[in-house]
């Protein structure tokens, strides 16, 4: 398995050496809340890790593929839907596992359904209806679903071409 930041790495470094070379103190000051930073994402990104590498080992993609192949229709597109909106966590966790599905079989449409779709958070919507109102919520949450599936048909239209 290739490293693919290794560019954007080895780029980031470089700008380091050179702000080194200028501004030795304000180098060493950016290094330090660098590290900051990365020691505070660093439990994240673990979890994130093991739930990636968890997801993968249990469900196999060539299982899941029939749900989200060319055939599987409007199935798929409900499926899309409801994996948007029960997915929880980064978006960038969930990269590794839509790439093996879409090796797989798996349409852009329904990776650009599930993407939109993942802005209805379950948990927040009970927060929502209190400072919105159930009426507000509902045509929101129904308007993003219905725009989602928009997307992914015009996706698939665009991509065809």
């Amino acid at each position: 398995m290739k490293f693919r930041g290794l560019k954007f790495l080895l780029f980031v470094i470089l700008i380091y050496i050179g702000l080194f070379f200028y501004d030795s103190n304000r180098a060493m000051l950016a290094f330090k809340k660098s590290i900051i930073l990365f020691m505070d994402i660093l439990p994240i990104f673990m979890v994130v890790i093991i739930f990636t590498a968890l997801i993968d080992y249990f469900f196999n993609p060539k299982k899941f593929s029939k749900y989200f192949s060319k055939e599987s229709g409007f199935k798929g597109w409900v499926f899309s839907l409801l994996a948007g909106v029960i997915s929880h966590g980064p978006m960038y966790a969930w990269y590794p596992m839509i790439e093996n599905l879409k090796k797989h079989g798996l349409k852009n449409g329904y990776i650009a359904t599930f993407l939109y779709s993942r802005s209805i958070k379950l948990p927040l919507l009970p927060l929502m209806i209190d400072y919105f109102g159930w009426k507000f919520t509902f045509v929101l949450t129904f308007y993003v679903l219905f725009v989602s599936l928009l997307q992914g048909v015009f996706i698939d239209k665009v991509l065809k071409i």
